[in-house]
Order: C-alpha cells, then structure tokens, then sequence
C-alpha cells in the first residue's frame, strides 16, 4: 500500500469517502449548495478537486492500492486563535464541532479518516495515522487533533490506541444529518508522542 499526495483528479474519491467518514454532514452541506444540474456527490467532488478551502484535494493523503483509492485522510492546520469563524452563523447542529475546534487552535486537525468497505480492517487507517506526525510538522504544528462521535466506538478504540487522549466534548445537536446521538470528542496528541 502506497499513499500519496492528493490532486484535482482525486476529487470524485475524495468525495466518496467523505461521506463515509463525516456519516452525513457533508452530503447534507452539498444537497444545500449543488446545482440544480449536479448530484450532491458532483458537487462534492467539485469541490475536493478545488484548492480555496479546507475540503480540498490540497490537505488530503490518499492510500493508494496499485492504481485504486483504498482510503484517505483530510487533515490541515486550524486557524490560530482569533480567527474563527463566527458561531452565531453556524447551523446549531455545527456549533459544537467548531467549538472543539476553537479548544485547540493552531493544531494539526485531522477532519476525516476514511477507507473503502472492501479495503476495511486491513490496516489503512493505521497506516494513513502513522504519518500523521510527519504532515502536522510540515504544517508547523506541534499537537495534533480530531474529533469523534463516542458511539463511534472502532474509531475511539483506534485513536486511544494510538495515544490520543480526551480532553473535551459536546452534546451532540440532533438533526437528521447527525448519525448519532451522545457526545462528539475532542482528542489530542503531542507530535512525537
């Protein structure tokens, strides 16, 4: 398993395991801004294969089997403190996640880990994670972050075992797009810890 670099053609792959990962939210966000002529999937691809924001082929890691996507990560450095965005124009299902992100500015922020059903418990996942500390230097980050539904319990095992620790949460806000219920957590790690 290779993993590489992403670019504008990765788009449609990147968009796929978005909404593997975010479980709903991004496809909820895409169904408001498509297109009358676009899919929400279309327009998700559209926008992984643009470089303007976060969501954005530029921040994404691909594993790579031969010559097919087998997973990604998303990952990127928050903004530091002081310049987030506003909460009050958020959707109330939104804020805490932002709120989270507002504890730890600055840090490396892995928004989405995902892999394909038919390339699940093979290890990508831990493969793509591995590299996490080499990224977040680039980036000039010193602590890594990401947040994860506690019911979400294969992917809370995962990043304990990997050493990140909880150090906040939030009630998650109910909506449709939201999988769960319960608590969203905050989870942090020390690069080279």
């Amino acid at each position: 398993m290779d993993v590489i670099k992403a670019t504008p053609e990765y788009g449609l792959s990147i968009a796929e395991l978005a909404l593997i990962a975010g479980e709903g939210v991004p496809g909820y966000f895409w169904e408001q801004a498509r297109q009358p002529h676009q899919s929400a999937l279309e327009y998700g691809a559209e926008k992984a294969a643009g470089g303007a924001q976060n969501f954005s082929y530029r921040n994404v890691h691909l594993a790579m089997d031969r010559d097919r996507v087998a997973g990604m990560l998303l990952a990127y450095r928050l903004p530091d403190a002081g310049e987030f965005e506003d909460l009050d124009a958020l959707p109330d299902f939104i804020r805490p996640l932002v709120e989270l992100e507002q504890r730890v500015p600055g840090s490396y922020y892995i928004n989405m880990l995902a892999t394909y059903p038919a390339y699940r418990h093979q290890g990508i996942g831990s493969a793509l994670m591995a590299r996490v500390d080499g990224w977040a230097i680039e980036a000039g980050c010193e602590l890594i972050s990401i947040q994860v539904f506690e019911k979400n319990e294969g992917a809370v095992r995962l990043y304990r075992r990997l050493g990140y620790m909880e150090v906040d949460s939030r009630p998650v806000v109910g909506h449709p797009s939201m999988p769960h219920d319960g608590r969203i957590l905050l989870l942090i790690r020390r690069v080279g810890q």
